[in-house]
Formats: C-alpha cells, structure tokens, sequence
C-alpha cells in the first residue's frame, strides 16, 4: 500500500485533533507558520491540507484573515425534529432517560481518565455554573449547566460520547432551561440540584468513577422526580378550575 502524501497525513491529523475536541467548533485554526513548526512540514504541504479540510466543509475562511473549525461540525443530530422533542414536554422524560444512560458512563469515564488540564477546565464550569446560580438568572443557569455536563464528556476522552453530547447541546440547553423553569417553583428543588452539581463535580474531581455515576443517577432521577410531582400538581390544578367553572 502506497504511504499517504505529507498533505493527506497532516489533514488526518487535524481530523483527529478535531475528533478528540481538541479543535473545536468556531475555533480559529493557528498560524500557517505555528502549524508547519508543529508538524515539521512545509507550509505548501500544510495550505494543501488545509484545502483538503475546507472540500470537506470541515473548516472554512472568514472575511479578515483567518481559518476556522466549521461552527456546523458534528451537528448531524440538530434536525429541527430533535430540537421539536425538546419543547414537548410529554417527550421531556425520553430525554432523561437518554441523559441517565449517556451521561452515567461518560460521567464515570471522566472521574478515572480526566486530566490536571480536565480538572482545570471542569473547575472552570462548575465555578462559573455557581456564579450564574447565586444570580439567579434562569437563562445564563441553563446556559452554565448544559455547559458543565458537556464540559463533562470531554473529560471522558470518547470521541463519540463527546460529539453525541456536542451535537445535542442546543436540544439538551433548551431541555435544561425548561427543566429549571419548573424548579425555579421550588426553591428547596433548585438548591437540591445545585448540591448534585457539587457531589458530581467532587466525584470526578477525587477520581472515583462509580460514586460519579451515582451521582449523576441520582441528579437525573431527582429532576425526574420533580418534573413529575409539578406535572401532577398542575393536573389537580386544571381539574379544580374546571370544577369551579361547571359550579358557577
């Protein structure tokens, strides 16, 4: 088999760069110059596999200089269908669910495989989650908090967790802001989860990945829990209202 041209080696690398969340979307590529250093090539050599990357709508130029990850990268699963589940509030337990299962195990990967650099990062999102919690904002809340669990699967270090996770961050935002919408009726609710923020972050933090997945299990069944008890207040409340109509 013949050996790759330098061009197509550079281009896979940037693939994988690209894959592991290393580059990410909207990011600005750096200099020509830095590139060819770090590869040890030309900087043709580099141009053609930069080329090769923008044939695949994988990076694209921006007027002023400049080439960048495409901001539509790994974003296959933002079908107006998908984003439609997240303003349905029948279809809002499917989420969970779905979270339960794919955030238990990416959850407990990131407490045993997350880096110094992980941690700093994760530090990052919890504090800034905190800060947006102590506000009381409940848009910039939900923001921070889909935030912190994508944060979360990139400590993971699975590729195809990350960019599932990544893929569903504008579905799973609006599922969290309608979540917190509800909680904000409760605030013994709304502090509840901001301790299981805590007891998740702690967990990846000390690298004890069955305690982090628990905690994360317990974060998503307790909202669950209460989206229920809210939806069933709001039944009665219905009821009661049609009743005092039919008495009138």
């Amino acid at each position: 088999m013949a050996s790759l041209k330098i061009s197509d080696q550079i281009t896979k690398e940037l693939e994988s760069m690209m894959i592991e969340g290393l580059l990410k979307p909207g990011d600005r590529l750096p200099p020509e110059r830095e590139l060819a250093e770090r590869f040890s090539v030309s900087r043709p050599s580099l141009r053609e596999a930069i080329q090769n990357l923008k044939a695949k709508g994988m990076v694209i130029s921006r007027q002023g200089g400049g080439n960048y990850i495409s901001d539509n990268l790994g974003s296959d699963l933002r079908d107006p269908l998908l984003q439609a589940l997240s303003e349905h509030d029948e279809f809002r337990y499917d989420l969970l669910e779905f979270r339960d299962a794919l955030e238990g195990i990416s959850t407990y990967y990131a407490a045993i495989r997350s880096t110094d650099q992980d941690k700093e990062k994760l530090t990052k999102a919890y504090e800034d989650l905190v800060q947006a919690h102590n506000m009381r904002l409940p848009e910039l809340e939900a923001k921070k908090d889909a935030a912190f669990h994508l944060t979360i699967a990139e400590c993971a270090h699975n590729a195809v967790m990350l960019h599932t996770m990544r893929a569903l961050f504008q579905m799973l935002s609006q599922s969290i802001k309608a979540n917190l919408n509800y909680l904000f009726q409760h605030s013994e609710a709304r502090e509840m989860v901001m301790q299981q923020h805590t007891s998740i972050y702690n967990a990846i933090m000390s690298g004890d990945g069955n305690v982090a997945k628990l905690a994360i299990h317990e974060h998503l069944s307790y909202v669950e829990d209460i989206l229920l008890e809210v939806s069933r207040l709001e039944s009665r409340r219905q009821r009661a209202l049609k009743q005092a109509n039919l008495l009138l």
